[in-house]
């Protein structure tokens, strides 16, 4: 490695001289207090905080170069399969970004919030259309968040009618955060078959719906990419045991606007609005996962919700004195007022600190908004033709022989291909084939996933992908299968272009490192140090 690559790599904590400062404040010009008049001696701390002292330039440099080894959507294709990558638009960029957005204090006063409950509001309704059910609430924060708020609301809904559930089912195609969801909510899991044509095997499923079942986690389309004719009869299996179905959303980008879940028979959905409404999301968040309900389920949804009423004394009544006069001139004497509405009995209660991540709250609208109810089906519409398109070039000869498609039909806005042809036949993996792709400027599709595929290559182009997109991956799969016919280490030792090569995965996540060396002081020998795992020294984490 040379000199420059080397100092490329190394943290901002190495980069920390003694005595650095990006900035000076000037010299405060209020009274100045003790800490100790303002923190108990158990919040203050002993020593100073380690934190790195850099200059700006240095500041700007280190993390624009980072910026630069991440392969991101505004860099080239992302087909990663089941997290719906789309563009996201720039223009929704500057509205989350502007002042009454990004600067509203999460703990405003609703009569000073009027604007941005409105927004959540109208929010709340457009996912009710979308979703087919009539009541949502936006607290969840990401698409696993809304899974177990929906399997708290089902345990909520079990025990307001006296019944005590011990199971949930989920499919072999379940996404791949359901089975944890089970768990963390107290549950049993129990998995139901596949069918031959890749939908849910309903004599599975009717042997397993039983009277102790609370909820039949699915997607649909699930997450082989494929829509389940079957789903009336699904959902007569399940109400039939007094068992709630539960809608996972990640899918959603292919059906939104042409058929709803709660017209399928869901009482319970959560959307991805960082992936299905453009949200950037990726690297940890922000996400958002609301969910819509059915009235069966709407009593026990968290606290609070954000309501609407056409005069102040419902909801503004509550407020103090001095502020029910800038009620009525924000709504001119007449127009509707926003709140939120603790007086909910039967909730499950707050599902987090305040009402959610409001700017991604505001780009999902802006989204909706800019696109309509026509615009909305036209993106799942050409999300499945991109798919299709995608998959029926990956099916021409020097390809399908060893990449097959593991469900052939017709497909929604995924498909999954099996990689045990070119595994048998020319000696790489699905991995090996993930990391060639990226020396093709393309991000890898999701690989071993769903499980019950043998070396699965989940590929999802989404609707944002012109045609030359799709061919350029047809032609990269194409390229890298010929040459692994020919010499198929390259591939076995791919990446070759990118700032960092084959990283040791198993060793990070054996010998995981969960905190830097902050500088000379630091014990070299310590157990979470780089020097003490390989995989930290090689940039795996």
């Amino acid at each position: 490695m040379s000199v420059g690559a080397e100092q490329d790599t190394i943290t901002i904590f190495e980069r920390s001289r003694e005595g650095r400062r990006a900035f000076t404040p000037p010299r405060e010009d209020v009274p100045e207090t003790a800490v100790e008049d303002l923190l108990p001696d158990w919040a203050r701390r002993t020593d100073p905080a380690a934190l790195p002292e850099v200059s700006e330039p240095e500041i700007v440099r280190h993390y624009v170069t980072i910026s630069r080894k991440n392969f991101h959507l505004d860099q080239g294709f992302y087909p990663l399969g089941s997290c719906t990558m789309k563009h996201n638009p720039k223009l929704h960029e500057r509205v989350a970004a502007l002042p009454g957005h990004a600067r509203l204090h999460p703990l405003q006063e609703p009569e000073h919030a009027q604007g941005a409950l409105e927004l959540m509001f109208n929010l709340q309704g457009a996912l009710s259309e979308i979703a087919g059910l009539p009541h949502v609430s936006l607290q969840p924060s990401a698409g696993s968040h809304g899974e177990l708020a929906g399997l708290l609301l089902t345990r909520a809904y079990h025990a307001d009618r006296g019944t005590e559930r011990t199971k949930v089912l989920t499919p072999d195609t379940a996404h791949g955060t359901n089975p944890a969801t089970v768990t963390m909510a107290g549950y049993e899991v129990v998995k139901v078959g596949t069918a031959p044509d890749g939908g849910v095997d309903l004599d599975d499923l009717r042997e397993k719906a039983t009277e102790d079942v609370a909820c039949l986690m699915l997607t649909n389309p699930n997450t082989l990419g494929l829509f389940d004719s079957n789903i009336e009869e699904i959902a007569r299996i399940v109400h039939e045991v007094g068992a709630t179905l539960y809608y996972d959303g990640a899918n959603l980008n292919a059906v939104m606007g042409i058929t709803r879940p709660g017209d399928m028979g869901f009482d319970i959905v959560h959307f991805n609005l960082h992936k299905t409404f453009t949200q950037p999301h990726g690297g940890g968040g922000p996400g958002a996962g609301p969910i819509a309900v059915s009235d069966r389920i709407e009593p026990f949804l968290p606290v609070p919700q954000v309501v609407r009423t056409h005069s102040v004394g419902a909801q503004a009544g509550r407020w103090p004195v001095e502020h029910r006069r800038s009620a009525y001139i924000s709504g001119n004497g007449t127009g509707p007022v926003f709140d939120l509405d603790h007086d909910r009995p039967k909730s499950i209660g707050k599902l987090r600190g305040f009402q959610g991540n409001f700017g991604v709250f505001v780009r999902s609208y802006a989204y909706i908004c800019s696109l309509g109810a026509e615009g909305l089906r036209e993106a799942s519409e050409l999300a499945v033709l991109n798919a299709n398109y995608l998959k029926a070039r990956l099916a021409e000869p020097g390809i399908a022989e060893y990449l097959p498609i593991a469900f052939d039909r017709h497909c929604m806005h995924e498909f999954v291909l099996s990689g045990s042809g070119a595994k048998d036949k020319l000696g790489i993996k699905t991995l090996d084939i993930a990391k060639r792709l990226l020396d093709h400027e393309v991000h890898p599709p999701t690989v071993y996933f769903p499980l019950l595929v043998d070396e699965a290559l989940m590929i999802e182009p989404t609707e944002t992908e012109p045609k030359e997109r799709l061919d350029h991956f047809a032609e990269a799969i194409r390229a890298l299968l010929e040459e692994a016919a020919e010499n198929p280490e390259i591939a076995r030792t791919a990446p070759h272009t990118t700032p960092v090569r084959r990283l040791d995965e198993a060793g990070a996540a054996k010998k995981p490192v969960v905190r830097q060396p902050r500088g000379p002081h630091e014990n070299p020998g310590d157990p979470g140090s780089a020097q003490e795992n390989p995989a930290a020294a090689s940039g795996a984490l």
